[in-house]
C-alpha cells in the first residue's frame, strides 16, 4: 500500500492510499483514526474522485464519530481503572 495523496482539512489529516487496484482513505486526528476501504468502485478509482467524495458532510460526520470514540475510550479506562478516578490521597496531618 502506498500513499497517493492527501486532502486538506483544518482538523483532520486525510490520506488516500492505493493497494493493487483498490483505494482507501484514512481520516486521523491526534488520537484516533477512521478508515474506508473503497473497494473496486469505478467511480472512486482516482485521487480526484476521492477528493470529490470527501465532502463537508462526510468530514463533519466523521468528526462526530471521532468524539464518540474518545468518549468510549475514556469510559473504558474509567471502568478498567476506577482507582484512577479518585482524587489524590493526602497524608493525614494531626
Amino acid at each position: 500500500m502506498r500513499a497517493i495523496g492527501s486532502i486538506e482539512h483544518p482538523y483532520l489529516k486525510i490520506t488516500v492510499f492505493k493497494s493493487d487496484e483498490r483505494l482507501s482513505v484514512k481520516f486521523e486526528n491526534e488520537g484516533y483514526e477512521i478508515g474506508f476501504k473503497l473497494g473496486m468502485d469505478e467511480r472512486l478509482n482516482t485521487l480526484d474522485a476521492v477528493q470529490r467524495w470527501v465532502d463537508q458532510t462526510l468530514t463533519e460526520d466523521l468528526l462526530q464519530h471521532l468524539q464518540v470514540l474518545h468518549r468510549s475510550r475514556l469510559a473504558a479506562s474509567s471502568r478498567a481503572f476506577p482507582e484512577a478516578n479518585v482524587g489524590p490521597e493526602f497524608e493525614e496531618i494531626i
